[in-house]
């Protein structure tokens, strides 16, 4: 096998990593890719986690152990967080966006795979500590966002869906209060999550918190618990919701007489974590 050269070894390895976020790579694996010793290996590495945290492209860390090894994780910096909501939030916004009922037209942006790509890794940034064994939505329109929010953390996207479906054999039903405040129908396949694992839960849209609780409802069922809840919007009102401790991206509060939406990021952005 021809010699590989440092640089070319250091980008595939970093396409490897960024690849598969969160995964853990041993360092024979990458030996044996690249026909390198470990002491070369460990040298293009603690290289890469310099080039990565100085341009703030995420974290490179190494984890002992005997399953140890290197992973990429595609943290972002509070900073940069919060100048990506802020802008998003401009854009949302005033008055062509504002929907009977006091919702918000935003369906453009969570259709955006570059947008959604990155509201996921911010909200992956704030739960690898969690350690969440997947991640849960409700269909339909919080599933890119929670998509992307899988894949950042390494994880599998589990959806709750409205009705059971006969391809997902038996599942799990329960009723729940929507924000409506009518009464609603959450499903899940049996198969799809085991007792004892943990959930994080991913939507586009709180509100009142009816269909969240609905869902928090649901991993009781199962067994599983829920190390957070984030979501891409909230609304300013109601301010008590049905669930706590959750995290919105931005929050949406409707100016009914001028028909104006008035779209902040969330408090805990200004943060500097």
């Amino acid at each position: 096998m021809e010699k590989i050269r440092r640089n070319e070894r250091m980008s595939a390895m970093m396409k490897i990593l960024s690849d598969a976020p969160n995964r853990i790579f041993t360092l024979s694996h990458f030996c044996d890719l690249f026909g390198a010793a470990k002491s070369t290996m460990s040298e293009d590495i603690d290289i890469l986690r310099e080039v990565v945290s100085q341009f703030g492209l995420g974290e490179l860390e190494t984890v002992t152990g005997a399953a140890g090894g290197v992973r990429y994780r595609t943290k972002v910096r509070r900073t940069e967080s919060r100048a990506f909501i802020g802008d998003l939030c401009q854009r949302l916004s005033g008055t062509e966006r504002v929907l009977p009922g006091g919702f918000l037209y935003y369906s453009d942006i969570l259709s955006t795979p570059d947008i959604v790509s990155r509201m996921g890794e911010i909200m992956a940034t704030e739960y690898y500590a969690q350690s969440p064994d997947f991640v849960l939505t409700m269909e339909t329109k919080g599933i890119p966002v929670a998509y992307a929010t899988a894949n950042a953390l390494g994880v599998p996207l589990v959806i709750a869906r409205r009705s059971s479906k006969v391809y997902e054999g038996s599942a799990v039903n329960i009723n729940y209060v929507s924000g409506s405040g009518s009464i609603e129908t959450m499903s899940l396949s049996r198969r799809a999550v085991k007792e004892g694992q943990k959930c994080l839960i991913v939507d586009d849209f709180l509100k009142g918190g009816g269909t969240a609780k609905g869902m928090v409802d649901l991993m009781h069922e199962f067994g599983v618990t829920v190390v957070g809840m984030t979501f891409v919007m909230s609304t300013a009102k109601p301010l008590k919701k049905r669930i706590s401790g959750e995290k919105s991206l931005m929050v949406l509060d409707i100016d009914a007489e001028n028909e104006a939406a008035n779209v902040k990021p969330a408090f805990w952005l200004n943060g500097d974590a």
